[in-house]
Protein backbone atom coordinates (compact mmCIF):
# COMPACT_ATOMS: atom_id res chain seq x y z
CA UNK A 1 0.00 0.00 0.00
CA UNK A 2 1.32 3.52 -0.85
CA UNK A 3 1.21 6.00 1.52
CA UNK A 4 0.98 9.59 -0.60
CA UNK A 5 -0.79 9.60 -4.17
CA UNK A 6 0.30 12.48 -5.94
CA UNK A 7 -1.46 13.63 -9.00
CA UNK A 8 0.14 15.81 -11.55
CA UNK A 9 -1.99 17.01 -14.00
CA UNK A 10 -0.15 18.23 -16.93
CA UNK A 11 -1.12 19.82 -20.01
CA UNK A 12 1.69 21.31 -22.66
CA UNK A 13 4.24 21.12 -19.50
CA UNK A 14 7.36 19.71 -21.48
CA UNK A 15 9.61 22.68 -19.87
CA UNK A 16 8.94 22.63 -15.93
CA UNK A 17 7.13 18.69 -15.49
CA UNK A 18 10.49 16.99 -14.93
CA UNK A 19 11.17 19.04 -11.69
CA UNK A 20 8.15 18.50 -10.43
CA UNK A 21 8.42 14.72 -11.03
CA UNK A 22 11.75 14.56 -9.84
CA UNK A 23 11.27 16.29 -6.29
CA UNK A 24 8.24 13.75 -5.87
CA UNK A 25 10.69 10.64 -7.25
CA UNK A 26 12.64 11.35 -3.62
CA UNK A 27 10.09 10.35 -2.02
CA UNK A 28 10.82 6.47 -2.76
CA UNK A 29 8.81 3.72 -2.35
CA UNK A 30 5.98 5.41 -0.40
CA UNK A 31 4.72 7.39 -3.23
CA UNK A 32 2.54 6.46 -6.07
CA UNK A 33 2.92 9.49 -8.90
CA UNK A 34 0.25 9.80 -11.33
CA UNK A 35 0.99 12.36 -14.30
CA UNK A 36 -2.30 12.67 -16.15
CA UNK A 37 -1.31 14.25 -19.60
CA UNK A 38 -4.29 15.87 -20.45
CA UNK A 39 -4.42 16.26 -24.28
CA UNK A 40 -1.41 17.82 -24.43
CA UNK A 41 -0.04 18.69 -27.54
CA UNK A 42 3.50 18.84 -27.22
CA UNK A 43 5.94 16.56 -25.44
CA UNK A 44 4.42 16.33 -22.44
CA UNK A 45 2.54 12.75 -22.91
CA UNK A 46 6.06 11.07 -24.08
CA UNK A 47 7.77 12.51 -20.82
CA UNK A 48 5.19 10.86 -18.47
CA UNK A 49 5.75 8.09 -20.42
CA UNK A 50 9.38 8.09 -20.05
CA UNK A 51 8.93 8.10 -16.02
CA UNK A 52 6.35 5.59 -16.26
CA UNK A 53 8.79 3.02 -18.14
CA UNK A 54 12.01 4.04 -15.78
CA UNK A 55 10.06 4.22 -12.54
CA UNK A 56 7.29 1.16 -13.04
CA UNK A 57 6.63 1.02 -9.42
CA UNK A 58 6.46 4.55 -8.67
CA UNK A 59 5.26 6.60 -11.42
CA UNK A 60 1.89 5.76 -13.84
CA UNK A 61 1.21 7.63 -16.94
CA UNK A 62 -2.79 8.35 -18.08
CA UNK A 63 -3.64 9.78 -21.28
CA UNK A 64 -6.93 11.65 -21.77
CA UNK A 65 -8.75 13.72 -24.10
CA UNK A 66 -8.16 17.74 -22.62
CA UNK A 67 -10.78 18.34 -20.21
CA UNK A 68 -9.17 21.03 -18.03
CA UNK A 69 -7.40 20.88 -14.43
CA UNK A 70 -10.32 19.66 -12.83
CA UNK A 71 -10.39 16.56 -15.14
CA UNK A 72 -7.22 15.75 -14.81
CA UNK A 73 -7.87 16.29 -10.98
CA UNK A 74 -10.85 13.84 -11.31
CA UNK A 75 -8.78 10.84 -13.74
CA UNK A 76 -5.88 10.87 -10.73
CA UNK A 77 -8.51 10.23 -7.73
CA UNK A 78 -10.01 7.92 -9.54
CA UNK A 79 -7.22 5.64 -10.64
CA UNK A 80 -5.46 6.54 -7.22
CA UNK A 81 -4.87 3.71 -4.57
CA UNK A 82 -2.67 5.99 -1.88
CA UNK A 83 -3.91 5.93 1.92
CA UNK A 84 -3.51 10.01 1.33
CA UNK A 85 -3.63 12.33 -1.75
CA UNK A 86 -2.05 15.60 -3.37
CA UNK A 87 -2.16 17.92 -5.86
CA UNK A 88 0.97 19.20 -7.20
CA UNK A 89 0.71 21.27 -10.54
CA UNK A 90 3.18 20.36 -13.14
CA UNK A 91 5.09 23.56 -12.70
CA UNK A 92 5.14 23.16 -8.91
CA UNK A 93 7.43 21.13 -6.45
CA UNK A 94 7.55 20.10 -3.36
CA UNK A 95 11.10 20.14 -1.08
CA UNK A 96 12.18 16.67 -0.97
CA UNK A 97 13.30 17.06 2.71
CA UNK A 98 9.82 18.45 4.31
CA UNK A 99 8.35 15.54 2.20
CA UNK A 100 10.01 13.00 4.27
CA UNK A 101 8.90 14.44 7.33
CA UNK A 102 5.51 14.62 5.80
CA UNK A 103 5.61 11.05 4.79
CA UNK A 104 6.67 9.69 8.27
CA UNK A 105 3.79 11.81 9.87
CA UNK A 106 1.41 10.00 7.26
CA UNK A 107 2.89 6.32 7.78
CA UNK A 108 0.36 6.34 10.93
CA UNK A 109 -3.06 7.25 9.47
CA UNK A 110 -4.98 8.61 11.77
CA UNK A 111 -5.47 11.88 10.30
CA UNK A 112 -8.07 12.82 7.73
CA UNK A 113 -5.82 16.32 6.40
CA UNK A 114 -2.99 16.63 6.91
CA UNK A 115 -1.37 20.65 6.65
CA UNK A 116 1.88 21.95 5.39
CA UNK A 117 3.53 25.32 4.61
CA UNK A 118 3.81 26.85 0.94
CA UNK A 119 5.84 28.94 -0.80
CA UNK A 120 5.20 31.91 -3.20
CA UNK A 121 7.98 30.95 -5.23
CA UNK A 122 7.67 34.13 -7.64
CA UNK A 123 9.61 34.37 -11.10
CA UNK A 124 12.42 37.44 -10.41
CA UNK A 125 11.98 37.47 -7.02
CA UNK A 126 15.39 36.21 -4.22
CA UNK A 127 12.86 36.48 -1.05
CA UNK A 128 10.70 33.93 -1.39
CA UNK A 129 7.76 34.67 1.22
CA UNK A 130 6.47 31.48 2.77
CA UNK A 131 2.43 30.76 4.24
CA UNK A 132 2.94 29.05 7.66
CA UNK A 133 0.24 28.51 10.09
CA UNK A 134 2.89 27.92 13.31
CA UNK A 135 0.64 30.30 15.34
CA UNK A 136 -2.96 29.56 14.38
CA UNK A 137 -2.74 25.63 14.12
CA UNK A 138 -1.71 23.52 17.22
CA UNK A 139 1.39 21.37 16.17
CA UNK A 140 2.73 18.15 16.95
CA UNK A 141 -1.07 16.67 17.95
CA UNK A 142 -4.07 15.44 15.97
CA UNK A 143 -6.55 18.41 16.54
CA UNK A 144 -10.27 19.08 15.38
CA UNK A 145 -12.06 22.15 14.21
CA UNK A 146 -12.69 23.33 17.79
CA UNK A 147 -8.73 23.66 17.41
CA UNK A 148 -8.82 25.82 13.87
CA UNK A 149 -8.13 29.34 14.17
CA UNK A 150 -7.16 30.92 11.09
CA UNK A 151 -7.66 34.08 10.77
CA UNK A 152 -8.62 36.60 7.25
CA UNK A 153 -6.11 35.60 4.65
CA UNK A 154 -4.46 32.57 6.44
CA UNK A 155 -7.18 30.07 4.62
CA UNK A 156 -6.11 26.71 3.29
CA UNK A 157 -4.96 26.45 -0.37
CA UNK A 158 -4.44 23.33 -2.64
CA UNK A 159 -1.01 23.80 -1.85
CA UNK A 160 -0.98 23.73 1.98
CA UNK A 161 -3.43 20.60 2.56
CA UNK A 162 -3.11 16.30 1.94
CA UNK A 163 -6.08 14.91 2.20
CA UNK A 164 -7.56 10.88 3.08
CA UNK A 165 -8.31 9.38 -0.01
CA UNK A 166 -10.99 7.53 0.96
CA UNK A 167 -12.76 10.92 2.03
CA UNK A 168 -12.23 12.33 -1.39
CA UNK A 169 -13.56 9.20 -2.84
CA UNK A 170 -16.41 8.20 -0.82
CA UNK A 171 -18.11 11.60 -1.23
CA UNK A 172 -17.58 11.51 -5.06
CA UNK A 173 -15.69 14.47 -5.36
CA UNK A 174 -16.27 15.82 -8.92
CA UNK A 175 -14.54 18.98 -9.89
CA UNK A 176 -16.07 20.70 -12.93
CA UNK A 177 -14.22 20.22 -16.40
CA UNK A 178 -12.87 23.04 -18.60
CA UNK A 179 -12.69 25.14 -15.79
CA UNK A 180 -10.18 27.12 -14.24
CA UNK A 181 -9.71 28.09 -10.44
CA UNK A 182 -11.22 24.29 -9.30
CA UNK A 183 -8.58 24.50 -6.65
CA UNK A 184 -10.73 26.31 -4.32
CA UNK A 185 -13.39 23.49 -4.18
CA UNK A 186 -10.89 21.02 -4.31
CA UNK A 187 -10.22 22.13 -1.10
CA UNK A 188 -13.63 23.72 0.24
CA UNK A 189 -15.80 20.60 -0.77
CA UNK A 190 -14.65 18.35 1.44
CA UNK A 191 -14.20 19.86 4.67
CA UNK A 192 -17.10 19.27 6.59
CA UNK A 193 -15.88 15.82 5.92
CA UNK A 194 -12.79 16.18 7.77
CA UNK A 195 -12.83 15.76 11.60
CA UNK A 196 -9.55 14.97 12.59
CA UNK A 197 -6.43 17.24 11.16
CA UNK A 198 -2.55 17.39 11.92
CA UNK A 199 -0.53 20.29 11.29
CA UNK A 200 3.37 20.20 10.19
CA UNK A 201 5.21 23.48 10.45
CA UNK A 202 7.48 22.87 7.25
CA UNK A 203 7.70 24.45 4.17
CA UNK A 204 6.48 22.05 1.42
CA UNK A 205 4.91 22.97 -1.62
CA UNK A 206 6.29 25.44 -3.74
CA UNK A 207 4.04 26.95 -5.71
CA UNK A 208 6.20 29.03 -8.76
CA UNK A 209 4.26 31.73 -9.53
CA UNK A 210 4.73 35.21 -12.05
CA UNK A 211 3.98 33.71 -15.25
CA UNK A 212 2.64 35.70 -17.55
CA UNK A 213 0.27 33.10 -19.13
CA UNK A 214 -0.33 31.97 -15.46
CA UNK A 215 -4.25 31.83 -15.02
CA UNK A 216 -3.65 33.53 -11.79
CA UNK A 217 -2.52 36.66 -13.55
CA UNK A 218 -4.45 39.45 -13.43
CA UNK A 219 -4.98 40.23 -17.37
CA UNK A 220 -5.68 36.58 -17.50
CA UNK A 221 -7.82 36.22 -14.61
CA UNK A 222 -10.52 38.75 -16.46
CA UNK A 223 -10.55 37.47 -19.49
CA UNK A 224 -11.50 33.90 -17.85
CA UNK A 225 -13.70 36.17 -15.45
CA UNK A 226 -16.81 33.68 -16.20
CA UNK A 227 -14.99 30.63 -15.00
CA UNK A 228 -14.08 32.19 -11.50
CA UNK A 229 -17.38 33.22 -10.83
CA UNK A 230 -18.34 29.89 -11.70
CA UNK A 231 -16.41 28.72 -9.03
CA UNK A 232 -17.35 31.25 -6.69
CA UNK A 233 -20.95 30.36 -6.85
CA UNK A 234 -20.24 26.91 -6.71
CA UNK A 235 -18.66 27.92 -3.54
CA UNK A 236 -21.91 29.65 -2.64
CA UNK A 237 -24.29 26.90 -3.12
CA UNK A 238 -22.71 24.51 -1.80
CA UNK A 239 -21.83 26.08 1.70
CA UNK A 240 -25.98 26.52 1.70
CA UNK A 241 -26.76 22.74 1.57
CA UNK A 242 -24.11 21.67 3.76
CA UNK A 243 -24.50 23.93 6.53
CA UNK A 244 -21.65 23.06 8.27
CA UNK A 245 -22.99 22.10 12.86
CA UNK A 246 -19.18 23.08 13.82
CA UNK A 247 -19.50 26.56 14.97
CA UNK A 248 -15.36 26.85 14.10
CA UNK A 249 -16.08 24.94 11.17
CA UNK A 250 -18.66 27.34 10.03
CA UNK A 251 -17.12 30.38 10.48
CA UNK A 252 -14.13 29.27 8.73
CA UNK A 253 -16.14 28.34 5.66
CA UNK A 254 -17.95 31.83 5.74
CA UNK A 255 -14.28 33.38 5.85
CA UNK A 256 -13.36 31.12 2.77
CA UNK A 257 -16.73 32.05 0.98
CA UNK A 258 -15.70 35.81 1.57
CA UNK A 259 -12.26 35.33 1.07
CA UNK A 260 -13.15 33.92 -2.79
CA UNK A 261 -15.86 36.74 -3.40
CA UNK A 262 -13.19 39.39 -2.48
CA UNK A 263 -10.71 37.96 -5.24
CA UNK A 264 -13.60 37.53 -7.95
CA UNK A 265 -14.53 41.47 -6.90
CA UNK A 266 -11.39 42.92 -6.76
CA UNK A 267 -10.84 41.44 -10.97
CA UNK A 268 -14.25 42.58 -11.81
CA UNK A 269 -13.25 46.45 -9.76
CA UNK A 270 -10.23 46.21 -11.68
CA UNK A 271 -11.59 45.66 -14.98
CA UNK A 272 -13.49 48.61 -13.94
CA UNK A 273 -15.92 48.08 -17.33
CA UNK A 274 -19.52 48.71 -16.77
CA UNK A 275 -20.44 44.94 -17.77
CA UNK A 276 -17.89 44.10 -14.99
CA UNK A 277 -19.59 46.27 -12.13
CA UNK A 278 -22.50 44.97 -13.38
CA UNK A 279 -21.14 41.29 -12.83
CA UNK A 280 -20.12 42.49 -9.35
CA UNK A 281 -23.86 43.33 -8.43
CA UNK A 282 -24.96 40.34 -9.53
CA UNK A 283 -22.38 38.20 -7.55
CA UNK A 284 -23.25 39.51 -4.43
CA UNK A 285 -26.95 39.27 -5.27
CA UNK A 286 -26.64 35.95 -5.88
CA UNK A 287 -25.22 35.39 -2.34
CA UNK A 288 -28.08 37.37 -0.72
CA UNK A 289 -30.93 35.20 -2.82
CA UNK A 290 -29.53 31.97 -2.09
CA UNK A 291 -28.08 32.31 1.51
CA UNK A 292 -29.03 35.64 3.52
CA UNK A 293 -27.22 34.71 6.54
CA UNK A 294 -24.38 33.94 4.61
CA UNK A 295 -24.05 36.97 2.61
CA UNK A 296 -24.67 39.48 5.91
CA UNK A 297 -21.53 37.53 7.39
CA UNK A 298 -19.58 37.80 4.26
CA UNK A 299 -21.13 41.41 3.67
CA UNK A 300 -20.26 42.55 7.14
CA UNK A 301 -16.71 41.22 7.34
CA UNK A 302 -13.60 42.95 6.74
CA UNK A 303 -13.59 41.83 3.07
CA UNK A 304 -16.71 42.59 2.28
CA UNK A 305 -16.77 45.82 4.03
CA UNK A 306 -13.13 46.46 1.89
CA UNK A 307 -14.65 45.54 -1.08
CA UNK A 308 -17.98 47.92 -1.39
CA UNK A 309 -16.86 50.60 -0.12
CA UNK A 310 -19.27 53.51 -1.87
CA UNK A 311 -18.40 55.31 -5.13
CA UNK A 312 -15.70 55.69 -7.34
CA UNK A 313 -12.96 56.81 -4.98
CA UNK A 314 -14.13 54.14 -2.88
CA UNK A 315 -13.14 51.46 -5.19
CA UNK A 316 -10.13 53.34 -5.87
CA UNK A 317 -9.09 52.62 -2.05
CA UNK A 318 -10.22 49.25 -2.27
CA UNK A 319 -7.49 48.50 -5.45
CA UNK A 320 -5.05 50.86 -3.72
CA UNK A 321 -4.92 48.29 -0.34
CA UNK A 322 -5.48 45.43 -2.71
CA UNK A 323 -2.36 46.38 -4.95
CA UNK A 324 -0.24 47.02 -1.38
CA UNK A 325 -1.41 43.44 -0.48
CA UNK A 326 0.08 42.46 -3.81
CA UNK A 327 3.37 43.69 -3.43
CA UNK A 328 4.00 42.37 0.22
CA UNK A 329 2.62 38.97 -0.71
CA UNK A 330 3.37 38.47 -3.91
CA UNK A 331 0.42 36.43 -4.27
CA UNK A 332 0.66 36.62 -8.56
Amino acid sequence: MKILTAVVPCYNSEDYMSRCIEALLTGGDAMEIIVVDDGSSDATGAIADRYARENPQTVRAIHQPNGGHGAAINTGLAAATGTYFKVVDSDDWLDPAALQKALALLQTPTMDMLIANYVYDKVGKRHKRAMRYRHHLPQDRIFGWDSVHLPTGKYLLMHSVIFKTAILQKMNLTLLRHTFYVDNLFVFEPLPHVHTMQYIDVDLYHYFIGRADQSVNENVMIKRIDQQLRVNRDMITYYAQVKPANKRLDRYMRSYVAIVTGISSIVLLNDGSEDSLAELRGLWHFMRVNDEPLYRSVRHSVVGRGINLPGRYGRQMTLSFYHLLQRFYSFN
